[in-house]
């Protein structure tokens, strides 16, 4: 028996190769080669740089050019765009002429590009570990803990999305087809929407849908029913949730969403109350104060069981900063999946050490610039709810303007849509004349003309008009519906 020399434990660490299988590379290629329609079952989710061999890569490269332009790919039609020599003693030629001949075959081709692309991912995984040992063995000054745990987070965010392909410049024809993507999508989407339905028909006429990567500010004055129509497009959102699997194993949002809402101001409790509230049409006072019948009490459990299944998570944690706010929201994406995020409100969070500093307008800054950037990043829309500033009560005109916007002008600049909640019975009921007065029978006109009425207000937005959506709001349910236009009432009957 040869003798056997045993390596130490950490010398053997040094020769470990990265995990890869260069047996399901040779056997998917040669399937591509004897049948092309093996390539249209991995190419959606295999690419060039998730082979370990080079000269695999650029094979597999070869192939997709090919059959790309309409063509066979073939051992002759490859061989003239790859290198003619492979290794000193076997052509390229030679080499394809093998692969074909022991190619799997093509039922098998997904299984293993799945393999391929695992194996990928597990190598990038490695990657990021090293780097992270790496910078905790030599981090600068400044480098501190908790930093180096964001920036692992996010690598390990966009190594789960995007299986670690790399940024950069792309060709405008790859824009061009996400274009057509979405106005496909759109098209065929009931409704003709580019964008996830907030469920108000009017408002999504306008908006075409909440657009993915698209910072949304939400501004009103306290009472005017911002959080309640946050809460009303989350929950229209989630219920309508639909999803279907992708070739590379993720779920693909259909319709709907997953929604994380990142409650500021209320607890979970009372969200939760005033969805409740919403949907069991039970006024959500009287839930609080337990003034409800037996009968509503069992529509509440009713309505309570429906929505348990529904995907909204809700974070009620108060006094979080905004690069909290991203490692959480990233987590959440990585775990669940996420399409909308809400924060309620803006003016709660706080900024990083360095902005708390110093004045407040600067803090604000940071925290819309670093919204708007994990929109983009994590490919989703976020709607942030804003106080207006106390300008507005001073004026004879209280309709909401962008000037209104509280202690930032970079909440204007950041945000890709921009609306405002206004309800003229809020300010109306308050303007009361003395009753039995001339000026009461004038006022009670004006407040049947608003009553249950509210203007969304559309004062910026980059993609799309601006302008002013009607919707009927119901306050004992905290609640915007949509409003009946006159032309499509029922006849009236004398």
């Amino acid at each position: 028996m040869a003798e056997v020399t045993l390596l130490h434990p950490n010398e053997n660490e040094k020769y470990r190769l990265a995990p890869h299988n260069v047996e399901a590379e040779q056997a998917l290629l040669g399937a591509i080669l004897v049948n092309n329609e093996a390539y249209h079952r991995v190419s959606d989710f295999l690419l060039r740089e998730h082979f370990f061999e080079p000269i695999h890569s650029e094979i597999y490269s070869v192939f997709g050019k090919i059959i790309q332009a309409g063509k066979a790919a073939t051992p002759v039609t490859v061989k003239t765009f790859l290198p003619d020599e492979l290794l000193e003693n076997i052509t390229m030629a030679q080499y394809l002429a093998r692969l074909a001949a022991e190619a799997a075959t093509v039922i098998n081709a997904y299984d293993y590009g799945r393999s391929i692309y695992d194996l990928a991912i597990r190598r990038s995984l490695i990657l990021i570990g090293e780097e992270l040992v790496e910078n905790a063995y030599e981090s600068d000054v400044d480098e501190t803990p908790v930093k180096q745990i964001e920036e692992a987070e996010k690598n390990l965010y966009e190594l789960a999305e995007r299986g670690h392909k790399n940024s950069g410049f792309q060709g405008f024809n790859v824009s061009l087809l996400d274009a057509i993507k979405l106005a496909e999508q759109a098209y065929q989407r009931d409704g003709h929407l580019s964008g996830t339905s907030t469920g108000l028909i009017d408002l999504d006429r306008l908006m075409g849908g909440l657009q993915s990567s698209d910072l949304i500010i939400l501004a009103a004055r306290p009472a005017m029913g911002k959080t309640a129509l946050a809460t009303n497009i989350a929950f229209h959102i989630a219920k309508n949730y639909k999803s279907e699997p992708t070739p590379d194993g993720q779920i693909k949002t259909i319709d709907g969403g997953v929604v994380g809402f990142f409650s500021l101001e209320m607890s979970s409790e009372q969200l939760a109350t005033r969805i409740l509230a919403e949907q069991a049409e039970i006024s959500s006072s009287d839930i609080r104060r337990g003034k409800i019948h037996e009968s509503q009490y069992s529509k509440l459990v009713d309505v309570s069981n429906k929505m348990s299944s529904m995907p909204l998570y809700i974070d009620d944690t108060g006094g979080i900063n905004i690069a909290q706010l991203v490692a959480r929201a990233r987590r959440l994406k990585r775990q669940k999946g996420l399409d909308l995020l809400i924060v309620d409100y803006l003016q709660l969070l706080s900024g990083s050490a360095r902005s708390a500093n110093a004045n407040r307008v600067q803090e604000l800054t940071e925290i819309t610039t670093s919204l708007k950037a994990l929109a983009k990043e994590l490919a989703v829309p976020i709607l942030a709810l804003s106080q207006l500033s106390r300008q507005v009560e001073n004026r004879d005109d209280k309709r909401p303007q962008l000037a209104d916007l509280r202690e930032s002008g970079s909440i204007e600049q950041d945000a890709d849509v921009v609306l405002f909640v206004y309800r003229d019975e809020y300010y109306l009921r308050n303007k009361e004349p003395k009753e039995g007065s001339p000026e009461h029978l004038t006022w009670q006109t004006e407040m049947e003309q608003v009553f249950g009425k509210a203007d969304i207000i559309i004062g910026k937005q980059r993609h799309g008009p601006t302008g002013t959506v009607q919707l009927g709001f119901e306050a004992q349910y905290t609640r915007f519906t949509n409003l009946a236009k006159s032309d499509h009432l029922p006849e009236h009957m004398e």
